[in-house]
C-alpha cells in the first residue's frame, strides 16, 4: 500500500510522469538555472512537473516549493564533476529518505564498469533497504563501457535497462537510443517502466521529438534536467512537455506552449 501511495506522487494518473532531475549542483555547483533552486523549482511546478530528484540539501531545504508534486532523494554521489566519477557511492539511505518525507529514491548502475560490482552492490542493497517500507527505487542504467554488445547502443540499453529490473528497480531512468526500432525492443525487454533521459542540452525541438518518439514506443515519461533548467523559459517547456506525455499531443502542438 505505501509503495503505491508513493508511486502515485512520482507518476500520475495515466501511468506517465514527467519526472524533473534537480541534483547535477551536487557534483558541479550553482549551474546556470540551478542558481536559485526555489525559482526553478516553482516554475517547473506550475508548468505541471509530476515530481522531482534532487540531492538531499535542496531536498531538505526547499520542500515549501515542492508543495504537493512528488520528491525523490539521489542516494548516490561522493564525487564532483571536477573528480573522479567512477567513484560514487551510496552516501545517503533509505532511513534519511524516510527523514526527510522523500516519495522515492534513486541511484546509478553502469554494467559493464570496472566497478560494476561495487556500484550494483550499493544499488542492490538500497533496493533490500527500500523493500519494507514501500520505498520505490530508481535505477539510472547506463553502459559502463561503450565497447560492451560491440558498441551498439540499443543493445546497450536493452541489456542495462533490464539488469536493472532484475536487481529490484521500481523503475528504470536510461537514455533513448536513437531510433524506434531499437528503442521498442528495451520496452519489451524490461517489465518495469522506462523514464528516458535529456543527456546534454539540445534544442527544444530536437528534445521534444526524441520524447514523443520514445513515448510512441512504450516509454512511460522523462527524468530530464538540463533541458529543462537551462531552457529560457522552464515553465513552458515543461507545459510542453506535458502535452506530450500526458495528453499525447504533437511536437508542433508542444511547441506552442513556448509562444
Amino acid at each position: 500500500m505505501l509503495m503505491k501511495r508513493r508511486m502515485n506522487h512520482i507518476f500520475a494518473e495515466d501511468g506517465n510522469a514527467i519526472l524533473v532531475v534537480l541534483d547535477h549542483a551536487g557534483g558541479g555547483g550553482p549551474l546556470p538555472g540551478l542558481v536559485h533552486p526555489a525559482e526553478t523549482i516553482k516554475a517547473i511546478i506550475s508548468g505541471g512537473a509530476d515530481a522531482i530528484l534532487t540531492s538531499f540539501g535542496t531536498a531538505l531545504r526547499f520542500q515549501e516549493e515542492v508543495k504537493g508534486r512528488g520528491l525523490m532523494l539521489r542516494l548516490d554521489g561522493g564525487a564532483t564533476f571536477y573528480g573522479d566519477m567512477a567513484k560514487i557511492r551510496d552516501i545517503y539511505s533509505v532511513n534519511d529518505a524516510l527523514a526527510i518525507g522523500a516519495d522515492g529514491v534513486a541511484c546509478m548502475g553502469f554494467p559493464g564498469h570496472f566497478n560494476e560490482a561495487d556500484i550494483l552492490g550499493y544499488f542492490s542493497k538500497i533496493v533490500r533497504d527500500a523493500l519494507p517500507w514501500g520505498m520505490p527505487v530508481m535505477a539510472e542504467m547506463l553502459p559502463g563501457d561503450p565497447k560492451m554488445c560491440n558498441g551498439d547502443l540499443g543493445k546497450q540499453i536493452e541489456v542495462v535497462a533490464r539488469i536493472g529490473a532484475e536487481l529490484g528497480a521500481d523503475f528504470i531512468k536510461t537514455k533513448y537510443t536513437g531510433d524506434p526500432k531499437s528503442f521498442r525492443k528495451v520496452v519489451e525487454g524490461c517489465y518495469v517502466p522506462i523514464l528516458i533521459l535529456g543527456g546534454e542540452k539540445m534544442k527544444t525541438a530536437d528534445a521534444l521529438a526524441m520524447v514523443k518518439a520514445a513515448m510512441d514506443e512504450g516509454a512511460r515519461g522523462i527524468a530530464m534536467g538540463r533541458n529543462i533548467w537551462e531552457h529560457e523559459n522552464p515553465e513552458g517547456m515543461v507545459r510542453a512537455l506535458v502535452q506530450i506525455i500526458h495528453k499525447g499531443a504533437s511536437v508542433s502542438t508542444a511547441l506552442k506552449e513556448l509562444g
